[in-house]
């Protein structure tokens, strides 16, 4: 038995203004090809199909197509709704396309849904189990219930697990184990304050593969069977150093979990530049490929400058952050009397405060634009 496990697509999703659609149909078909290369059984979408929970048209195509194109090769298809997900939705015409492969589990129905595959080893069950608050828990379980891990466990408690047989968890929660969190971005959404949101991947210890959503870093909990696969694209810039990868899963007999982490080649990367402008204008390692790459241009000119997002984009068309860094001495803990001296004049005075702000000497253009200043307001005799 052979899948792939994937999730957080986000499809749909803007970042700083900037649509992904066309980023996102490039990796999809990227999976897609991957899927028929290896010839898996099954791929596994762990929640967050959309970024939001009622998606454009634009972002329903890219979705469909992507989902036709598995389907259309006999691979079925394994999903969950996640928090961004508008659970109804994604549920919807369920069981009709159900027979075609598709099993998307968006609303928790009276039984976790279940779907099993047989190889030479026996029977594989994939437990499909959608994400779920506290208070949805409640209803679902009909009792009371005051955490994710709550729930969770209780859910769990009561699937109809064969120990003797292969078993797969599909959810999407943010797992811990004991009490280590994992690895964050600043792209997700902590659903619930106060940590009712964690669940204990002890949780899944009857599980031969627990597959994962939420979080957008591919990462194993602990050396638990336990696996966030992370987002197939990076979708902050706290993530530039993030290889994206897909997590290709191959079942052998019970207990035998092979697991290996594709990567995923983005149609455009993102980057973080940093330095002086005419620098990054200039530089010619910048000329040519990447040039169509996201940028975060984090600038340390030292003077005013003028309309920097334009000039880069006539190199980087895709510059989506500029920020401008500049590094000046803490002057909460400037004391006056360090700079404050009564025989001296307020251009000294000012001259002085601002070496020791910028750690540099005013140099003569600002030194006479101040003069000129000074002269005007209080008169030339202060100078």
């Amino acid at each position: 038995m052979k899948f792939i496990h994937t999730g957080d697509l986000h499809i749909g999703k803007v970042l700083h203004e900037c649509d992904l659609l066309q980023d996102q149909r490039y990796i999809l078909g990227q999976i897609a090809g991957l899927a028929a290369r290896e010839k898996v059984d099954a791929v596994v979408l762990a929640g967050d199909i959309y970024d939001r929970s009622i998606p454009t048209a634009e972002a329903v195509t890219v979705l469909d197509e992507f989902l036709t194109d598995l389907i259309e090769q006999g691979i079925c298809v394994l999903a969950v709704s996640g928090n961004h997900d508008s659970p109804e939705r994604l549920s919807f015409a369920g069981n009709i396309l159900k027979r075609q492969g598709l099993h998307l589990s968006g609303v928790c129905e009276k039984e976790i849904r279940k779907v099993t595959f047989s190889d030479d080893f026996g029977e594989v069950a994939f437990f499909l189990l959608p994400f779920m608050k506290p208070g949805d828990m409640k209803l679902y379980l009909k009792e009371e219930i005051k955490s994710c891990d709550e729930g969770v466990q209780k859910i769990i408690g009561r699937l109809p697990i064969d120990s003797a047989a292969r078993n797969v968890l599909v959810t999407h929660y943010f797992v811990t184990d004991a009490g280590s969190e994992p690895e964050l971005s600043d792209s997700e959404t902590r659903v619930v304050v106060g940590g009712l949101d964690q669940v204990e991947a002890s949780a899944f210890a009857g599980f031969d593969y627990t597959a994962l959503g939420h979080i957008h870093k591919p990462q194993q909990i602990k050396e638990r069977p336990v696996y966030y696969a992370g987002t197939p694209l990076k979708y902050s810039f706290s993530e530039t150093m993030q290889e994206k990868s897909v997590n290709l899963v191959e079942l052998g007999k019970k207990g035998e979990v092979l697991v290996t982490k594709v990567p995923l080649k983005p149609l455009r990367e993102m980057r973080i530049l940093r330095g002086e402008l005419k620098l990054l204008l200039a530089d010619a390692d910048y000329q040519g490929e990447g040039t169509d790459d996201f940028i975060r241009a984090v600038l340390t000119d030292k003077d005013e400058l003028d309309d920097p997002i334009g000039r880069l984009r006539t190199v980087y068309p895709n510059v989506l952050q500029v920020v401008v860094e500049r590094h000046y001495r803490d002057t909460d803990k400037l004391k006056l009397q360090e700079i404050e001296k009564p025989d001296k004049s307020v251009l000294e005075l000012y001259s002085d405060f601002y070496q020791y702000v910028t750690d540099e000497e005013l140099d003569e253009e600002r030194r006479q634009i101040l003069t000129e200043v000074i002269c005007d307001s209080l008169g030339r005799d202060c100078l």
